[in-house]
């Protein structure tokens, strides 16, 4: 039997020696024919004496040896005196231990869990176990009873473990008949269960569920969809022909299921110039609750002071700089006024800009705090600033609830206690985040939001920095003028003349910025891999996993993040007899790896060297694999001293990271960037891309491939449609108000 081949095991469960009840990550020993197996998943409320099928693929660790990791699990109740025993005795159930279960089963027999479930007042007749303590036993079995009687039932369903879990966690003991009534709940956010998964638990039921709630769940689905690519809201006259196509149904079908979904509030309307647009309703609040927030800074600025330019003289004189007239003006402003967006490519002065303002801002001893969306971003903004800076959800004090929904401990009512918040790579905050932010703002607080509107929107839905600017409704200074010191710089000549729609200078090789002419992909590739293995490292002295970063445009193709990650894994991070490593998904993880997490996750712990502790690794978070123990938990550092303890099931939220895509790589600078660019997909190949790639590069860049490539994607200014409402809603009042398309 080979190590990728699934099996199937049926058996008892003899021992549970690791398991996470956030999670339901467990390590187990099941007995199978006389024969042990250690088995690892994701299986909650798992319990000794249990009888288990599970399915899964052997693999095995250097220390524990050969393991089951378990893809599907289907269980039933303990039903011999025999495994009724260990299960008893396992101590799972509060108030039995051994002696007592020893007791319960001599008593009772294969009748005890009858008892335990429906007759607490028998306990009464075993020897010290009063009426009181009675009741309290059979009340905690009954729970657990129901709780792996709804794991067990769901299962059944072909939902996996984890789902299952999590859809008690939502629904809670009524969540099998809440399935079987209407299994399209199952895509609700928190559970896993994409609709045509949905729509298969809805066809093998007896009883087909109302097809009302599949029209209304394939609407839902849409939209949710939409958000994934950016979009805040659709035109609802764009909705018709998609739910057509994926539901086999008529548009007046769809049209009253959507007015159906909008009386159930579970859509929000807005008309947006002469459309009506769809909206889900936690976005729809999101974009409103910014406008209006805007709107009150805008409105009620906090008390200012004058600025004199002699103020702006002596900043320049301490730190021996000179402003040009554009920085002033932003200075002056986020002192006056409150509210700023400074926006500006490389070499315009944007750090200089800030640190003046900053100067200003000590001189009136205020408070200030500064974020920014990643933790490289963050970190960058401290070096530059020489303060303290934090993400956005360190600032707001990211927390979760027990169905891990997220919220901020700051808030309208719990405000961050600063007088002046600077918030850099503005471009990169969805509307969601952005809300939250304005949220925990208290009276008075002065916000500057700095960003480069040439970059890449963010990852999540919105176009917060887009809109705003757009709008016309806040302070905005733009510095263009680049600095003689930054016009030596290839880097920052290129990328302005990419911005502007110029061909870049591809021919120089005296500088920063260099290119490779590669024509076939398997050349380019294996020149990225020399590039990041041998020729950087020898020639400037780069660390191969801290300091160059391959960025490509798509994770596909043979210039994609998947193929380069294996490749470059094999000439970074060879395979060593001193290394463990253990397979995940696709990827191969190995002691010492670059990583990256994909997926905001606030339960993993993290501390950093000076003792700080705190929780939440965040999506785009790079970091280093220190260590792998044969148990499967795994040590990583991230790039601002961050290091966690990643249990088996938290891996799948990791990627190797020594190619990204652009877009992941929004937030966070380089030392040195390999871009490869050669048959780059349509879709993909347009000015921003190129330009966010280009400015992500602090010290060197290489491009390697086709010449032709580079300038047609430098040529192209077509940005991908993107539906969001701020800008709208900023001007609602204003009879101008249009929707940013």
């Amino acid at each position: 039997m080979t190590e990728n081949q699934e099996v199937e095991i049926t058996g008892t469960v003899e021992d549970v020696s690791v398991h996470i009840d956030e999670t339901g990550f467990t390590v187990l020993e099941l007995c199978s024919e006389d024969e042990f197996v250690t088995v690892v998943g994701i299986l909650p409320e798992i319990a000794v004496g249990e009888k288990l099928t599970v399915r899964g693929n052997y693999d095995t660790h250097p220390l524990y040896g050969r393991q089951l990791r378990a893809s599907s699990c289907v269980r039933s109740m303990p039903s011999s005196s025999e495994d009724l025993y260990k299960y008893l005795s396992a101590g799972t159930v509060k108030g039995i231990g051994p002696a007592t279960a020893q007791k319960i089963i001599q008593e009772f027999g294969e009748d005890a869990f009858d008892v335990l479930e429906n007759h607490p007042e028998k306990l009464c007749k075993i020897k010290g176990i009063s009426r009181e303590k009675a009741n309290t036993i059979c009340t905690e079995f009954t729970r657990q009873f129901a709780v792996r009687q709804t794991l067990i039932a769901l299962e059944k369903y072909g939902m996996t473990s984890r789902e299952s879990l999590n859809t008690y966690k939502i629904f809670g003991f009524n969540a099998v008949e809440i399935v079987r009534n209407n299994p399209y709940l199952l895509c609700a956010e928190g559970i896993g269960i994409n609709f045509e998964r949905a729509d298969a638990i809805a066809a093998s039921l007896p009883d087909s569920p109302p097809e009302e709630y599949r029209i209304r769940a394939g609407v839902l689905h849409i939209l949710r969809h939409n958000l994934g690519n950016g979009h805040t809201c659709c035109p609802r006259e764009k909705m018709l022909e998609p739910a057509t196509q994926l539901l086999q149904t008529d548009e007046q079908t769809v049209e009253k299921a959507i007015d159906s979904l909008l009386t159930d509030i579970q859509l929000e309307s807005a008309m947006l110039g002469d459309k009506e647009f769809l909206f889900i309703p936690n976005v729809y609040r999101a974009e409103k609750n910014a406008a209006k927030r805007i709107k009150v800074l805008c409105a009620f600025p906090p008390a200012g002071r004058p600025t004199l330019l002699q103020d702006i003289e002596n900043i320049e004189y301490s730190l021996g700089i000179k402003y040009e007239q554009k920085q002033k003006l932003a200075i002056i402003t986020a002192v006056e006024k409150g509210v700023l967006i400074l926006t500006g490519g490389p070499g315009t002065g944007k750090t200089t800009t800030i640190n003046g303002m900053i100067e200003l801002f000590k001189q009136d001893k205020l408070r200030i705090s500064l974020a920014a969306p990643t933790g490289r971003a963050a970190k960058r903004m401290s070096e530059i600033t020489g303060m303290p800076a934090k993400t956005i959800h360190r600032l707001l004090e990211v927390e979760w609830d027990d169905s891990e929904n997220q919220h901020f401990a700051r808030n309208e009512r719990n405000p961050i206690d600063a007088d002046v918040l600077i918030v850099d790579e503005l471009s990169m905050i969805d509307i969601q985040l952005f809300s939250s932010l304005l949220d925990a703002l208290p009276l008075g607080c002065r916000l500057i939001m700095v960003g480069d509107s040439d970059q890449l929107p963010p990852v999540g839905a919105g176009n917060v920095l887009h809109d705003m600017i757009e709008s016309g409704m806040l302070p905005v200074v733009e510095l263009k003028e680049i600095f003689r010191q930054a016009q030596r710089s290839l880097i920052v000549t290129n990328a302005h003349k990419i911005v502007s729609g110029e061909l870049p200078d591809l021919s120089r090789t005296d500088s920063d910025f260099f290119f490779l002419n590669r024509q076939n992909s398997a050349r380019a590739a294996e020149t990225v891999a020399e590039l990041c293995a041998v020729r950087l490292p020898k020639a400037f002295k780069l660390s191969p996993v801290n300091d160059i970063q391959v960025l490509c445009p798509s994770r596909k193709g043979e210039m994609g993040t998947y193929n380069l990650n294996r490749r470059l894994q094999e000439v970074i991070n060879p395979a060593s007899k001193d290394k463990r490593e253990q397979t995940v998904g696709m990827f191969r993880f190995r002691e010492g790896d670059k990583v990256m997490h994909i997926k905001n996750n606030y339960d993993i712990m993290w501390k950093k060297p000076d003792g700080e502790e705190g929780s939440g690794v965040f999506n785009g978070d790079i970091g280093t694999i220190l260590s792998i123990r044969p148990d499967g938990t795994t040590k990583i550092r991230f790039d601002d001293g961050r290091e966690s303890t990643y249990f088996p099931d938290n891996m799948r939220e990791l990627e190797l990271a020594y190619a990204v895509t652009v877009h992941k790589s929004q937030g966070n600078e380089f030392e040195a960037v390999v871009l490869p660019l050669l048959f780059t997909p349509d879709r993909l190949a347009y000015r921003n891309l190129l330009y966010t790639a280009v400015t992500r590069a602090k010290k060197l860049i290489i491009i390697v491939g086709s010449e032709n490539q580079v300038y047609r994607m430098a040529r192209n200014d077509k940005k991908a449609r993107r539906y969001s409402a701020l800008k709208h809603f900023l001007l609602e009042d204003n009879e101008n108000g249009q929707l940013h398309l």
